[in-house]
């Protein structure tokens, strides 16, 4: 198997992920700018193929949200995959430099907060899951 076809594989799997735990994938600009000019809260899973994205962050993000307080949308950029869509969602997170794996937490387009990659690498997925849920209790009314 090529380099180019296993990466492949490895970022087929890391989509996939986040779109069966129902996240919206976002590739394209205009995708982005639609998707969190929303009203409601929005939370942004910077995806990636790093070991913390597979092993805390995308495992954090498809099981923070079974909660009693969740995000109105979840949607999802892979970083260094879809460059101009992730880029595009980077203008919304004034004040944090480019990170991933990370995840954004919007309400009403604007940025609320952000678990960056120093947030989540090092941290298990059950710390990351109580850092959202966290952020959930705090900006989301319950279902």
């Amino acid at each position: 198997m090529s380099f180019n076809n296993f990466m492949a594989d490895v970022v087929g799997v890391a989509r996939g992920d986040m779109r069966e735990a129902g996240y919206q994938e976002l590739t394209e600009p205009e995708q982005v700018d639609d998707a969190l000019n929303r009203e409601g809260t929005t939370l942004v899973l910077v995806n990636s193929v790093c070991g913390c994205a597979g092993g805390v962050a995308r495992p954090a993000a498809a099981n923070a949200i079974h909660y009693d307080k969740r995000p109105d949308h979840l949607v999802t950029v892979f970083a260094g995959q879809d460059r101009d869509a992730t880029e595009q969602a980077r203008t919304y997170f004034e004040g944090y430099p480019p990170s991933s794996p990370s995840m954004a937490f919007l309400k009403d387009g604007k940025i609320v907060t952000m678990l960056e990659r120093h947030d989540i690498e090092g941290s298990t997925a059950i710390e990351v899951i109580n850092k959202l849920q966290n952020i959930f209790d705090e900006h989301c009314v319950e279902l």
